[in-house]
């Protein structure tokens, strides 16, 4: 092996001090950086089904009212939904006892049904068998009446 010279040295000591400012550039280099990017996904495609309840006690007569309750049940395992704006009409399975012989009211809660869920409460109203002082209601006695409920 031979000897190192004070050139040799001055030489290797440049050399190092070479490679650590050149080292020490590569790693500034590396440490920054700019750049942009964006991502996407499709949203779910449930929610905004729900199934409606109308719920009342039987019994009525002519001249009589009952409190409705609206209940909507959301088997979406996945999305919440708004009940909007409720619509109610009625319906009766005896042909005699006509539908409009009752009115009906929907007062809207612009609930959200949760997720997977039943009987959440979305609105009231009152049911009416109005009396006719004219006609002969008799038809609707026993009559089943139902009242049916949508929503915007």
């Amino acid at each position: 092996m031979r000897k190192m010279t004070k050139k040799n040295k001055v030489l290797a000591a440049a050399g190092a001090l070479a490679l650590v400012a050149g080292g020490g550039g590569a790693a500034y280099a590396y440490w920054t950086t700019t750049g942009s990017g964006s991502g996407g996904a499709a949203n779910s495609t449930g929610g905004g089904t729900v199934t409606l309840h109308a719920n009342f006690d039987a019994g009525l007569t002519p001249g009589d009212s009952r409190s409705v309750g609206y209940t909507a049940d959301n088997s979406d395992v996945n999305t919440s939904t708004k009940v909007g704006a409720l619509t109610a009409t009625v319906a009766t399975d005896i042909p005699g006892c006509l539908p409009e012989w009752f009115s009906v009211t929907a007062v809207t809660s612009n609930t959200t049904v949760p997720k997977n869920s039943t009987g959440t409460s979305v609105g009231s109203g009152v049911l009416t068998f109005n009396d006719s002082a004219t006609v002969d209601q008799s038809a609707c006695k026993g009559a089943t009446v139902t009242v049916n409920v949508n929503s915007l």
